[in-house]
């Protein structure tokens, strides 16, 4: 139904029948308006606002992803260092119940087992002997170069090779 004014044409969605038998449209829409609702509804979106959208994915992406690359090392850097320090506390209970540190390259795992000639041992110090966050075993070496009354403890880092600036141990290593 379309009601003429003097200015525009409106379209009636429902018609109201109020008392008296006399009609009148529920709600007025100018026909104007419809027109433009069809239009935006059926639009999409064009090449170049898809290309602006993918444009912009891009930038932060590349902001966003060198900021949490280098996060997986740095906690995998941390991880031995707790490692590390938790070695260092059971060889420490191992030395004051024993009198001595585990001796020779193998000696971590006297944290686990009693080793034959520790008459003092308390243990298990530890429940297992981890490897290094890279899968690598653990370094021990007592009497150690560098901590020659105690012991020395090394991760070969993420290269695997034992020396170089990438191990990590229970000593500073810079000059």
């Amino acid at each position: 139904m379309k009601i003429k004014t003097m200015d525009a044409v409106w379209s009636a969605n429902r018609p109201v029948r109020l008392p008296g038998g006399v009609r009148r449209p529920a709600r007025l829409v100018h026909a104007s308006t419809v027109h433009s609702r069809a239009r935006l509804l059926r639009r999409g979106f064009t090449l170049i606002e898809l290309l602006l959208v993918l444009v912009i994915l891009g930038i932060l992406a590349a902001i966003v992803v060198p900021k949490f690359s280098g996060r997986t090392e740095q906690a995998r850097i941390t991880a031995a260092q707790t490692q590390i320090s938790s070695f260092s506390t059971a060889l420490d209970a191992f030395e004051v119940d024993n009198g001595y540190y585990p001796k020779g390259r193998g000696g971590l795992t006297d944290l686990v087992q009693q080793p034959r000639d520790a008459q003092g041992w308390k243990g298990p110090y530890m429940k297992e002997i981890p490897k290094d966050p890279w899968g690598n075993d653990y370094v021990y070496e007592c009497p150690g170069k560098v901590n020659s009354t105690s012991y020395d403890l090394i991760s070969m880092g993420p290269d695997g090779r034992l020396g170089g600036d990438d191990d990590i141990a229970n000593y500073s290593t810079k000059k």
